[in-house]
Formats: structure tokens, C-alpha cells, sequence
């Protein structure tokens, strides 16, 4: 299991030539965009192969794209085929959690390994934590915290579309993961596993199977168009269930649409501040306009004993 957690230290995770299988595992997408995220794979020089279901409506809900069966069927259908090196989330939205009960995992454990000895790897933010999370506990292989492609964002940002082309061709051991904002809200240093994600999704999961034990590492936090109040709940649900103490770093990325920074900091610091882990805020991955990709379920190391800090993924085996 640690040779697939650190394959991609010292080779890419994908080549010109790899298979991509876009999905759409939560939130509805349109054929405009669609074809949009297709190009951009395309012109990397991937075979892109979409889901059967990617422009399907749910019969009830227009939130979702596509029945629950459909869309999981899609994930499963691209993860479990051998030429698909990597599953590509088109957008996010909400839906991804109610996928996870009808999963196979014995059956994508057994698919998660390419014949080059690479694991497949998952990528997409927001509502994908949910997957991100499940992934990591039922099979533990990196994956990527990247925006999507079928999201304006990826459109309008090239430094987004350039960092996410980076994270897929190039090896992740000592890429810096410090964004251009980044400050320190605590001092100090830690070494960990990178978990987490977004804020909202990690809350509405407690108390689920992927949540039995709350793991240590570096534990990412971010969200969006959230109110104050509900930011204190969200942190106060993970506070209670020990995932907060069990950190042995946190990295707080973007709080687009949140109100007031400086109250959504004073909030951070109220929970965070004590814990006598490090703390990082303003690392820019999650819903920023210009947010940064970030890896998880590979070790990192997190250095703020200065007026600076550094986040640096590295290749120590724990």
C-alpha cells in the first residue's frame, strides 16, 4: 500500500497518450462545458472517454446529474476499466456522498493499481471530498484536490488549467504547495499525511464508516458561501468528534463568499489556536478564483517556525 501512496513522488502520474474517463459523480453539467473540459484534456494529448450518464438529469432532484444508480455506475464503469489511467470529475455541486453505500470497494481495490504498478488517481474538489475521503480509507491511494474542468473557474484561469497540467505530468515529490497568500495563524512544524478537504463535506460525513477513526497528518480545510455562524457549527461538529485534536498540522485554504475574512480568521483562531499544532491560513486551494491543487493521501511537511512558511511535499515512508 505505500509503494501506491508514493508512486507519484519520482514518476507522473500521467503520460501524452494516458486514458482520462470524465464523470459526473454530483452536480449536473451542460454539453457546453462538457465539451470544454474534454478539449482541454485532449489537447494535453489524453484519450478522454465520458460517462455514459455525464448529461443525465435526476427524475426528482435537477440538483443532480443523473439517478444515484447512474452516476455510480459511471464512477465505478471508468475506475474499474484497465485503460482508464485516471477519473476526471467534471464538476461538483452535491451528490457525491449518496454514491458511497453502493460502492464495491473490494471490486476498486482490486482495479485501483495501473499494470505499470501506478495507482489510477481521482481528481476534483468541493463536493468530490466526499470521494476523496473514501478513496483514501477504502483505498488508499493519493489523489488530487484540483478544480474541475467543467467549472467556470478552469475556463477563466490559466493559471488554474496550467497548475492542474502540472500535478498531472510532472512528479509531486518536492512540489511546494504554499500559495502567494499564505500566512501563518500558528507557528510551528509537523510532518503527516495530507487529508481533508472541504469543510462542509467533512462534517456531513461524520459518523459514517470513512469517519470510524479520525486520522492524524496535515488536515486541509476550505469552503464556500458559507455564513459565519455556520462555519463555527461546521468546526464545532469536528472539534467534538476528536478530528481537530487528532491533526498534527492544518492548512486553511480559500473562504470564498464568507463574509468578513478577518471574523472568518478570528474564527479559525479560536478553534485552531490552542491545539499547539501549526496552522497555516489563506493557502488558496479550494473555490479561489486562482486556487491551487492540492494532493492528499501522501505525506507532506509543514514548516511556519518563521515569519514564512513552506508546505512541501516529500517522500518519507511512516
Amino acid at each position: 500500500m505505500t509503494e501506491l501512496r508514493t508512486a507519484y513522488l519520482d514518476r507522473a502520474p500521467l503520460a501524452p497518450g494516458d486514458t482520462v474517463a470524465i464523470v459526473a459523480p454530483a452536480g449536473p453539467s451542460t454539453r457546453t462545458s462538457l465539451a470544454r473540459a474534454v478539449s482541454y484534456y485532449e489537447a494535453w494529448g489524453l484519450t478522454v472517454r465520458v460517462g455514459e450518464h455525464v448529461l443525465d438529469r435526476h427524475s426528482r432532484s435537477r440538483y443532480l446529474a443523473g439517478e444515484d444508480d447512474a452516476r455510480r455506475d459511471d464512477l465505478v464503469n471508468g475506475w474499474c476499466d484497465p485503460e482508464v489511467d485516471a477519473v476526471v470529475c467534471l464538476r461538483g455541486g452535491y451528490g457525491a456522498m449518496r454514491l458511497l453505500d453502493g460502492i464495491d470497494w473490494t471490486q476498486m481495490r482490486a482495479a485501483r493499481a495501473r499494470a505499470d504498478g501506478r495507482p489510477k488517481l481521482l481528481t476534483g474538489s468541493s463536493d468530490i471530498t466526499a470521494l476523496h475521503e473514501a478513496f483514501r480509507v477504502h483505498l488508499d491511494v493519493p489523489s488530487l484536490f484540483c478544480p474541475m474542468p467543467g467549472n467556470g473557474v478552469f475556463r477563466d484561469s490559466e493559471f488554474i488549467r496550467s497548475d492542474v497540467r502540472r500535478w498531472l505530468f510532472e512528479p509531486w515529490a518536492d512540489r511546494e504547495l504554499t500559495g502567494p497568500k499564505t500566512d501563518v495563524l500558528v507557528a510551528g512544524a509537523a510532518s503527516g499525511r495530507c487529508t481533508g478537504g472541504n469543510l462542509s463535506l467533512l462534517a456531513a460525513a461524520l459518523g459514517s464508516p470513512e469517519t470510524e477513526r479520525s486520522p492524524g497528518g496535515i488536515l486541509f480545510l476550505e469552503d464556500i458561501d458559507e455564513d459565519l455562524y455556520r462555519l463555527d457549527n461546521l468546526l464545532l461538529q469536528l472539534q467534538r468528534a476528536g478530528r481537530l485534536a487528532a491533526a498534527e498540522g492544518i492548512v486553511l485554504g480559500s473562504w470564498h463568499e464568507c463574509g468578513d475574512p478577518d471574523e472568518v480568521r478570528d474564527l479559525m483562531h479560536e478553534y485552531l489556536g490552542g491545539l499547539g499544532v501549526p496552522v497555516l491560513w489563506e493557502q488558496g486551494f479550494g473555490h479561489d478564483p486562482e486556487a491551487l491543487s492540492v494532493p492528499l493521501n501522501v505525506d507532506a511537511t509543514l514548516d511556519a517556525t518563521g515569519a514564512t512558511a513552506r508546505l512541501v511535499v516529500d517522500g518519507r515512508e511512516r
